[in-house]
């Protein structure tokens, strides 16, 4: 309990959770496997599973403008865990949950973290989602992630979800799964970049199972070098909903990208869109940077920057 954090570690809790110095609040820090710290809140509490790896989130009935953060460092090579982390949301909540996970791999090894979550969201809730994913380190082991994602989203509430891969991860497989009752809605934002040689996969479904439940995915990614992307979104219409699927790419280098997003009605009432568009930076974008007295990197980076903000 309570691993001691380095300097290091306070890098990477800043890069993937914003969070500095000593944290306050309800938060789970896990490290290398083991506790670095955890605290509860008076209307959030945390508490380690019995069965299996993770954690107990309870939020309280009512609970507003209250923030929980549950990030994950991995500093040793060779380490490989499943982790599994639940959310139980009352009704009439609006809370903020920062997740996230860095790994540092200076070793040879591979170090992965497989992070599972589910959330079960109550009545009338709006629940803020945030999730990044970034890794470094000198050595030539592998960095590996594969989180999983599931959401009950209850009567009239709203998930938000935004994740984040930065930079630095060689493989993941990102799944994610919500389903919507009446009148509740969610929205997915997801930003991706690969480099080198690695591959990312991202699996995404919407189920909108409910009479005025809406569903959104914005996806935005760039793939440079060799490294690979797939990603397979898809939104299912049961009832008189709305979904919309976009997905937006720049790809460079050698680079592939797949891009299949799918609308499923199965409802004369659910009203479906999906976009896709997969491209180069337009010459005239870096021209006119140049203009400006920009370098063609510095012109590049601009673009990529605003991309993906």
């Amino acid at each position: 309990m309570n691993k001691e954090l380095t300097s290091q570690d306070r890098a990477l809790l800043e890069t993937i959770a914003d969070m500095k110095g000593e944290p306050t609040g309800a938060y789970n820090i896990r490290k290398d496997s083991e506790c670095a710290g955890r605290g509860s809140s008076e209307h959030i509490t945390i508490s380690a599973k019995t069965d299996k790896p993770g954690i107990d989130i309870r939020i309280a009935p009512g609970t507003k403008h209250e923030a929980c953060h549950i990030p994950v460092l991995i500093t040793e090579s060779g380490i490989c865990e499943t982790v599994y982390n639940d959310f139980y949301v009352g009704d009439d909540c609006d809370v903020e949950i920062v997740a996230g996970c860095g790994i540092h791999n200076g070793g040879e090894e591979e170090s992965r973290h497989d992070g599972i979550h589910t959330f079960y969201i109550g009545k009338n809730c709006r629940v803020h989602y945030i999730e990044k994913h970034y890794g470094e380190g000198n050595g030539r082991g592998g960095r590996v992630m594969h989180p999983t994602t599931v959401a009950h989203v209850g009567e009239g509430s709203c998930l938000y979800m935004d994740t984040a891969q930065i930079r630095g991860i060689d493989s993941t497989k990102r799944v994610t799964q919500i389903v919507c009752a009446a009148d509740a809605e969610t929205v997915i934002t997801e930003r991706l970049m690969t480099h080198g040689e690695q591959r990312a996969l991202s699996e995404m479904e919407i189920v909108l199972n409910g009479d005025g439940s809406r569903g959104r995915v914005v996806s935005r990614s760039v793939a440079q070098d060799d490294s690979v992307q797939l990603f397979r979104p898809c939104v299912v219409g049961n009832a008189a909903c709305f979904g919309h699927v976009q997905c937006d790419s720049i790809i460079m280098g050698n680079a592939k990208i797949r891009s299949i997003p799918e609308i499923a009605a199965n409802c004369t009432d659910a009203q479906l869109v999906h976009e896709a568009a997969i491209g180069r930076i337009a010459g005239d974008q870096i021209l006119k940077l140049q203009t400006l007295g920009l370098t063609a990197e510095e012109a590049e980076d601009r673009i990529l920057n605003g991309f993906m903000s």
